[in-house]
């Protein structure tokens, strides 16, 4: 939720106070819905509180006549301030008739006549964000009301639980269990509802710091995004769009049927931008397999935003079947590009320049995993048709994202489950692997750090043995040690035994051309311990989770 500026100066505050453990485990999430990225519009970013059924009615007519609907944007969620402030003499939600006078069931059954979808908003603790910052009364939070909340949800027809932490309490321990009550009380109901979850409102940000595919479909990896380019922010209030993608593009490992990293509600239309910026907004969510939920004024779009939202090239890969987020091929601080395997054996690439002046973007078939020598591009943008014998390239602006879809060769062997983006904590220091200063100069040292969801905490493992970082530094035993001691540092992959490793069924992890054992320096905790090779010992400084 979007709140005042001064929300700010409140997260800072108690960022500090929450403390990180270790989730428990919650049972997997199996509820059919949500197989690929769920599509729609949110009434929060354009009105706020200054919601009631007409509108919401207006825009659920607007999306079925500018095609919109047909294109796969189906949900329409009701964000906070449609319940009445206080729940019925039995406990119940209620809408607040001043605003819904036909009651929330009633616009549920418009939306389902119109082939829609129906979401709310509701919170797991005592107040919704608009009631945490005074902006609406009441204190209608569904604790202690879960089952009884999912039940009134189910007998209204919904079909989208949009749950908003909004809180600075609870420990990401506290976050597992408590979103766990709503999606076993949805279950319970029999309703398929789309769960989306945001565990990051006011909250230090554990929304990347685990894969909550076993509680959600839907969860927000960032604060709360608003409509700039870049709003300085590592991952606070509020992101601009490049914040939010150097947070969401490394967890692609998470994403898959069913479970989405959600890196917000889209503001493509609503200005602060130029239109190749919302051009590159759009095609970045599209590849990253996120959910593309407008949160503009469907009723008045100009041209080029239609066209955006509309690019129905673009909105079929994000809606491929094998729900797969695009992985990070490259990144050198300009030029970035992220691939995505699609159903048919095509691979999505996009070339995104996050520079100030227009470069060349550029890789292969191979780095994007197809071998061969022929292959057909199509710009997702024109649709323009060039062939290729591997290169793939384009010149692109500043801020902008070209996106061709690979056809043609062969799809390479698909990687292990092992191969994919995601933090190394330790399970002694309960600390993620981290290269110093997320520095990207040779021979950084690696240490422990808090896990933080930061690309320089992001490692994909390959099938060749790397433990890659930003794409194209390995994890490196310097000067090919093979002592006990020799230091861990980053370097340009190259190969070598010495930045080979081996995931182990006890947690440990050897570094194959020296035989021994990624392992904390002295079994420090501490933030800023080194990472070294030792004789392993299987001891809890040697032993790691991904």
């Amino acid at each position: 939720m979007r709140r005042k500026r001064t929300r700010a100066l409140l997260i800072a505050a108690v960022a500090a106070m929450v403390a990180v453990t270790p989730a428990v485990p919650a049972q997997a999430l199996n509820n059919g819905v949500g197989r690929t990225p769920p599509m729609g519009w949110n009434t929060w970013n354009t009105f706020g509180c200054n919601i009631n059924e007409t509108l919401i009615r207006q825009t659920a007519d607007a999306l079925v006549s500018n095609g919109m609907r047909d294109l796969g944007y189906q949900y329409v969620v009701v964000d906070d301030c449609w319940f009445d402030p206080n729940r019925d003499s039995a406990g119940n939600l209620q809408a607040n008739l001043s605003r819904f006078p036909s009651g929330m069931k009633a616009l549920g059954d418009y939306l389902h006549a119109r082939g829609l979808k129906f979401g709310l908003y509701q919170v797991p603790l005592d107040r919704t964000c608009a009631q945490y910052f005074g902006s609406y009364p009441g204190a209608t939070g569904s604790l202690n009301h879960e089952v009884q909340d999912a039940r009134q949800f189910a007998a209204w027809g919904v079909d989208y639980l949009k749950y908003d932490w909004c809180s600075p309490t609870g420990t990401i321990d506290d976050q597992v269990r408590t979103f766990a009550k709503m999606r076993d009380a949805l279950a319970a109901t029999g309703r398929p509802i789309l769960y989306s979850i945001n565990p990051n409102s006011i909250h230090a940000k554990t929304g990347p710091q685990r894969n909550w595919g076993d509680v959600a479909n839907i969860w927000r990896t960032t604060e709360d995004i608003t409509n700039v380019w870049n709003s300085g922010q590592t991952n606070g209030y509020p992101m601009g769009i490049q914040n939010i993608v150097n947070v969401n593009a490394p967890l692609s490992g998470y994403a898959a049927p069913g479970q989405f990293n959600d890196p917000d509600m889209m503001v493509v239309g609503r200005g602060g931008m130029t239109d190749t910026e919302m051009r590159s907004h759009f095609a970045l969510w599209a590849i990253m397999a996120s959910p593309l939920i407008a949160g503009n004024d469907v009723r008045n779009m100009d041209n080029a935003t239609a066209t955006i939202m509309k690019n129905q090239h673009l909105i079929a890969i994000n809606q491929d079947p094998l729900g797969l987020q695009a992985t990070q091929v490259g990144n050198d601080g300009t030029r970035r590009i992220l691939a995505k395997r699609l159903n048919n054996g095509d691979v999505a690439v996009a070339l995104f320049n996050q520079g100030g002046s227009t470069v060349t973007i550029s890789t292969t078939a191979s780095a994007i995993g197809l071998s061969g020598n022929s292959f057909n591009l199509r710009d997702a943008w024109t649709n323009a048709v060039t062939s290729t014998t591997g290169t793939i390239a384009a010149s692109v602006p500043s801020h902008g994202t070209v996106v061709f879809r690979v056809s043609g060769g062969t799809p390479n062997p698909t990687p292990s489950p092992s191969a994919s983006t995601s933090p190394i904590r330790g399970v002694g220091s309960n600390r993620c692997v981290d290269v110093t200063g997320a520095s990207q100069t040779n021979g950084t040292q690696v240490v422990i750090w808090d896990c933080n969801g930061q690309n320089n905490q992001q490692w994909t493992s390959t099938t060749a043995g790397e433990l890659r970082v930003y794409g194209n530094k390995c994890l490196d035993v310097n000067n090919n040690g093979t002592a006990d001691g020799s230091g861990v540092i980053i370097w340009d992959c190259n190969g070598q035994n010495n930045q080979k490793w081996r995931f182990n069924t006890d947690g440990s992890i050897t570094a194959i051309g020296a035989n021994k054992c990624l392992d904390v320096a002295g079994n420090a905790t501490a933030n800023n311990a080194r990472l070294q090779i030792w004789t392993c010992t299987s001891a809890a400084n040697q032993r790691w989770t991904r």
